[in-house]
């Protein structure tokens, strides 16, 4: 669900552990309901910041898709005032001018000094020109934070829109450096960021996932079986860019992990979750690997099973049959407390006439005990 993966980026990070994060990974196929789900995200925990319920006292958004007023338009829909935003929203612009090329033509037009990698707009908006450098962008990131006001140690939370866009400047091991070392970063309360999945090779958005502790998924609400044969097909593009699923997976401290689905959709201007629980419990079967064969017994099966007549058991012949339990060999009526050691070396030295004859009763042992339980098997033995 959208509101679990909020509490999480709402809770922040624990002393010692780095800071939750989120990769939501769309397709071209739902392009717009993957964006729309990250500025669902983005202004979600905006207000749980603004209300005072996060470990963050503000949000740092790197734009690169899109234009910062889009963030700030959708944010005020949400019911985030001026002042709010002022104090818990800043916004690094790199879509207005990513290569500075803009400010270079106006620098040449009116003869003024050397280009900037950063200038302050208005409305909390820092203009960013130099998306090469990943160092750079790491530092006015983290200036950008720092900023906020508060007491104690000032949190703030990072939200990257588009690690696609980042990739046509700059590599992927330097891109997940970045993103490591914010995760890492002592005052940063969770991270979170999106790619389209569909634009790189299976192993790009994997290296990713793997710096994240949650992972969501849009996918499209409807595939369509012969897309190659007719590609053209306009009533499931139409669904798909209106309709999308939105599958998470929520790594547990403990190593398990929870799989949550929603379906996501445009209503307006704005976007809606609705649950699913039913087509979340298919999701949940079909991730379990499927074998050839039964794990567990039958009612028929275990009577059976307790009915095998085993090889050189004692069968009683009129007599009760004894469970040997690994502690005692005989019991306490059989024994023979006369028979001393003595005794038993005179009957050695002379033994009774006639064939002895010579039998081996095998005594099941105790259900108590269970096949794989650790007891030793020798404890019987007086070693």
């Amino acid at each position: 669900m959208a509101e679990a993966v909020v509490r999480c980026l709402r809770d922040g990070r624990l002393d010692g552990e780095h800071a939750p994060a989120l990769a939501v990974e769309g397709s071209l196929q739902c392009c717009p309901l993957a964006a729309g789900a990250m500025l669902h995200i983005a202004a979600a925990l905006a207000s749980q910041v603004a209300a005072g319920k996060a470990q963050a006292r503000g949000l740092v958004v790197v734009a690169f898709d899109r234009s910062p007023q889009v963030y700030l338009e959708f944010m005020r829909r949400r019911g985030l005032d001026a002042n709010a935003l002022d104090r818990c929203v800043r916004i690094l612009d790199c879509y207005s001018d990513p290569l500075g090329w803009k400010q270079k033509s106006q620098n040449q037009q009116h003869q003024g000094n050397s280009a900037k990698h950063f200038s302050t707009n208005k409305e909390n908006i820092t203009v960013y020109r130099s998306v090469k450098d990943v160092t750079k962008l790491m530092s006015s990131t983290t200036e950008l934070g720092g900023g906020f006001e508060g007491e104690g140690k000032k949190y703030f939370s990072v939200a990257v829109d588009s690690i696609s866009s980042m990739l046509r400047h700059a590599s992927v091991p330097s891109i997940s450096g970045l993103l490591s070392n914010l995760r890492s970063h002592e005052q940063v309360s969770s991270i979170f960021w999106m790619i389209h999945s569909d634009l790189h090779e299976p192993k790009v958005p994997r290296a990713f996932e793997c710096l994240s502790t949650m992972v969501a998924c849009v996918e499209p609400a409807l595939v369509d079986p012969i897309c190659g044969e007719s590609p053209g097909n306009m009533s499931i593009l139409e669904l798909n860019y209106s309709k999308a699923k939105f599958i998470v997976r929520l790594k547990r401290r403990n190593g398990r992990v929870k799989h949550l689905y929603e379906d996501l959709y445009i209503e307006g201007n704005d976007i809606k979750f609705d649950s699913a629980p039913s087509v979340s419990i298919e999701v949940n079967q079909s991730l379990v690997p499927k074998v050839q064969f039964n794990l567990e017994l039958s009612e028929k099966e275990r009577s059976d099973r307790a009915n095998v007549v085993l090889p050189f058991e004692h069968q009683g012949n009129g007599e009760p049959i004894r469970i040997y339990d690994g502690r005692r060999s005989l019991p306490e009526a059989q024994r023979d407390l006369s028979l001393t050691a003595p005794a038993l070396v005179d009957e050695i030295k002379a033994p009774k006439s006639g064939t002895a004859k010579g039998e081996i009763h095998y005594f099941r042992d105790s259900d108590d005990e269970q096949p794989d339980s650790d007891e030793d098997p020798d404890d019987d033995l007086d070693i």
